[in-house]
């Protein structure tokens, strides 16, 4: 691989592997399909119980009136509640509901056997190598984060 290159192909081989992986999984579950920025948002809620609206907007580099219209989608469809803040009545709390959160399970748990089979496909000195990356693709992660939150 030619230095020039490198980030050219890492950026494609990372979107293909996660497109590949949401359309693999998308025909196995159950109920309406989640578009990417709903699964998001379900994803952040699941992880910061209580994540007010303009939180997650910043959080998913996304305009507060996309996530309220995210909000509203999967409040209508059963994913989500939305609270009143006690400390700020004009302010929204998003929690999961049931359905959500089995959803998710459901969706995690899918996701890591699929992951799980065709990485054991692989052999061992290219398990070793993507075990090897990981630190690198996380920090890559944070700076990704980082320079968006800049803006």
């Amino acid at each position: 691989m030619e230095p020039e290159t490198f980030p050219e192909e890492l950026a494609d081989t990372l979107v293909r592997i996660q497109r590949l992986i949401r359309r693999r999984l998308r025909g196995q579950l159950a109920g309406p399909r989640l578009r990417g920025a709903e699964v998001e948002l379900l994803r952040l809620v699941d992880s910061r119980p209580g994540i007010g609206i303009s939180d997650a907007a910043r959080e998913l580099h996304l305009a507060g009136n996309s996530v309220s219209t995210l909000v509203n989608q999967l409040a209508r469809g059963g994913y989500l509640l939305r609270e009143t803040d006690p400390a700020d009545r004009r302010a929204a709390r998003l929690l999961l509901t049931e359905a959500a959160e089995k959803r998710l399970r459901d969706w995690q748990r899918r996701r890591a056997e699929l992951v799980v089979r065709h990485v054991s496909r692989l052999g061992e000195a290219d398990r070793e190598a993507l075990h090897a990356a990981l630190p690198a693709l996380r920090k890559l992660a944070v700076t990704l984060h980082e320079e968006a939150e800049d803006l």
